[in-house]
């Protein structure tokens, strides 16, 4: 497949998300900033469904969990089912909350439980961590696109050069339509563009296992065969307490990172809100975490058969990162697959950060600069400003990701998100189980003193013990704000 074709399929899908964009932008005319935070509640709870699998998915899923069974087998299973008791949680306690205060932002539950500044804290944090998450998805794709597509353009190149131009105009281009077709629409266009952009990754997996397994001839009951006796087939760690993927690590780290990246992340949950009403919110949700369970199965199964093609084929794969790339763009498996992957590649960018976009400019607009006290030229104004910012800001930070180089950047955004997550968890679940006022003005001091505990803590550990949280340092950091908010509890 040449670069002039991949330019060609990228113009196509562009054009047809805009084509959405037109139509659902028109018909949310009439509820203003509200078809734009919460696609004026009018949302189908299915088509949010399916499309929050687009967005919990993302770039990473899609480029770095296949590569991931080579050196965690399938214990990220683990997690993933620890993930099935936060989404339970949810369902049963936060969303009954969220709906009931009429939230357009989750994080008002906090000025009226707290105060304002724990308010604008927990706000802070979020703006701060779904940045940071953005960014590191975004930059992943992006760099696929310039070693796949740029490079051989010879529009990129990497003789250390300060800045890499061809780089930074993937970058430019990525952001610049997803601030195109989300402008105006913003979640009542997401909800759809999401929908097909998730069908789009389902395809190209799928006929990624399909394309592996005809041309090693095996049958569907081979195939099963092959994943299970595989070395890579590994579900489950339960001899080694010391390694951050035991089960009881996995599992409960699951349960809290789907509690605090889910439940208590604005972008995850702005798209539950847009639901017409709880009932259908909890459809959209229980049917959702269900289909992720089995998504993310196909993925490491994909990764399996990846590995396998790889070695048959005497593919050189460098970094996990790049097995799916590699692979699928090498041509030994045909046009077909190249050209599925791509699509699948630019929905699984679109659909995490179009998200992200949308929410971040929710954030800053009503939590911090309280948008919904304005009138409704001057709020729509000054969102369409913030949209356009936030679509700069993640510009930034992504070159300046540019030349960071992780083993893994699955580990890396959940290290991110285990720093950046907790205090929020720990605000979430100190007003939820206690009665208790911590003094408000603290509050900030509290959240951001337990990131930097809970890093010595863990770097303390692992230097002396070999101990490590793993993915379960982000309850460890939500139970140091909680503790950090009861000694500033006013006593009575």
């Amino acid at each position: 497949m040449t670069p002039t074709t991949v330019v060609l399929i990228f113009c196509g899908y562009v054009a047809v998300l805009l084509l959405v964009a037109r139509l659902t932008g028109r018909q949310g005319g009439q509820d203003g900033d509200a078809h734009f935070f919460v696609a004026g509640k009018k949302a189908p709870w299915y088509a949010v469904a399916f499309g929050m699998l687009g967005a919990s998915l993302s770039g990473v899923t899609f480029i770095s969990v296949p590569g991931w069974v080579a050196s965690q087998g399938f214990t990220y299973m683990q997690m993933v089912l620890g993930y099935l008791v936060g989404y339970g949680f949810i369902m049963a306690v936060l969303m009954p909350l969220y709906y009931r205060m009429g939230l357009t932002s989750i994080y008002g539950y906090f000025e009226s439980r707290f105060g304002p500044k724990a308010y604008r804290t927990g706000a802070a944090f979020f703006i701060l961590s779904r940045t940071i998450g953005a960014a590191f998805r975004l930059f992943l794709v992006a760099l696929v696109l310039k070693l796949f597509i740029l490079e051989p353009l010879g529009w990129s190149a990497s003789d250390g050069v300060a800045l890499d131009w061809g780089y930074a105009l993937a970058v430019l281009v990525i952001l610049g339509v997803i601030w195109a077709y989300t402008r105006q629409g913003g979640l009542g266009t997401i909800v759809w563009t999401d929908t097909l952009q998730t069908a789009a990754m389902l395809v190209a997996v799928v006929y990624s296992a399909y394309a592996i397994t005809t041309a090693m001839d095996w049958s569907w009951g081979d195939t099963v065969h092959h994943i299970q006796s595989s070395p890579m087939g590994q579900w489950w760690v339960w001899d080694d307490w010391k390694a951050p993927n035991h089960f009881i690590k996995h599992f409960t780290a699951g349960a809290f990172v789907a509690t605090a990246m889910t439940g208590m992340d604005q972008d995850m949950m702005q798209k539950n809100l847009a639901c017409k009403n709880l009932q259908e919110a909890r459809w959209n949700m229980g049917s959702f975490s269900l289909v992720l369970v089995l998504v993310n199965v196909l993925f490491l199964g994909l990764g399996v058969l990846l590995y396998t093609w790889a070695d048959s084929q005497s593919i050189a794969i460098e970094r996990a990162d790049s097995l799916y790339p590699t692979v699928a763009l090498d041509g030994s498996l045909g046009w077909g697959l190249g050209l599925v992957f791509l699509i699948g590649l630019l929905a699984s960018a679109f659909s995490s950060a179009d998200s992200a976009m949308t929410a971040l400019t929710t954030s800053i607009c009503v939590d911090l600069l309280g948008t919904e006290k304005q009138p409704t030229e001057q709020a729509t104004a000054v969102r369409k400003k913030v949209h356009l910012g936030v679509a700069l800001v993640l510009f930034a930070v992504i070159l300046a990701f540019s030349a960071v180089q992780d083993s893994s950047v699955v580990s890396a955004i959940f290290t991110a998100a285990n720093y950046t997550y907790g205090p929020i968890l720990g605000l979430f679940a100190f007003g939820l189980v206690t009665k208790g006022q911590p003094v408000d003005r603290w509050i900030p001091c509290i959240a951001l003193a337990s990131p930097v505990l809970c890093y010595l803590l863990e770097a303390g550990l692992k230097s002396s013990y070999g101990f490590s949280f793993g993915f379960a340092l982000l309850p460890v950091n939500g139970l140091l704000t909680f503790l950090g908010l009861w000694l500033l509890t006013k006593k009575r």
